[in-house]
């Protein structure tokens, strides 16, 4: 009897212990939506002013911890271990609800997949262009490229993307950290002067129809559902 509880009692210890792949899973879930933070979060949120920013950075977290937290709670709510959102969806809401809502799912997905098919084509070609003085292959080619590139990636599994997610993101902070310090001596207190409800009106829109239009691109730069499914059932 002590020997079983001592047992249970160490296998709990060793789940609460930080692991590598928990640092793995930290990046990759950072490396999901900071992309899109970096790429279309900040001339969106600053466009209207600083209290338009203050109020969506009060916003970010709880909007996207609890909502997260909550997906992951219902993969997790299966009646099996290792069921996906797919499978706990059809066990929760019958198989013909299930199939709405799994489609309804992809739908919140795809669009992300385009818009970054987008964004990786423009900055792969800027990059070749601006960067190496080089003369890029024409669009269709060069997204395909890309494409099947990442494709390949995830024909290697879960694993290799989480593990190719959190190496790619240590050059990627290190870039925004270096970039950070350099403009340090280009900093002024002219962003303190937009600390005013006539900023966001001055843009044409009063603060709450700023607010209105900020929020979808917020959501988007903090959004991590795509992988909280995968996350849910590796972390179980």
């Amino acid at each position: 009897m002590e020997t079983t509880q001592t047992s249970t009692i160490a296998s709990k210890d060793s789940r609460s212990a930080w692991r590598k792949t928990d640092t793995m899973w930290m990046l990759g879930l950072y490396g999901t939506a900071i992309g899109a933070g970096v790429l279309f979060l900040p001339i969106n949120a600053g466009v209207g002013g600083m209290i338009p920013l203050i109020i969506m950075a009060i916003l970010a977290f709880p909007m996207t911890f609890f909502a997260h937290r909550g997906l992951t709670r219902f993969v997790l709510s299966g009646k099996n271990p290792g069921e996906d959102i797919t499978e706990v969806v059809e066990e929760h809401f019958g198989i013909g609800a299930g199939k709405l809502i799994t489609l309804l799912y992809f739908f919140a997905i795809y669009p992300i997949l385009l818009v970054y098919s987008v964004a990786i084509t423009n900055t792969v070609e800027s990059f070749m262009s601006h960067q190496l003085g080089m003369t890029p292959p024409p669009r269709a080619i060069l997204s395909l490229i890309l494409i099947v590139g990442m494709m390949t990636i995830v024909r290697f599994g879960e694993q290799m993307i989480v593990k190719a997610m959190s190496i790619l993101v240590f050059p990627f902070v290190g870039v925004l950290m270096l970039l950070a310090l350099y403009l340090i001596p280009q900093w002024n207190g002219a962003a303190l002067e937009t600390l005013s409800l006539d900023t966001a009106s001055a843009t044409g829109n009063g603060l709450w129809m700023t607010l209105w239009l900020a929020i979808p691109v917020m959501v988007f730069s903090f959004n991590h559902s795509p992988i909280i499914s995968s996350f849910a059932v590796a972390k179980a």
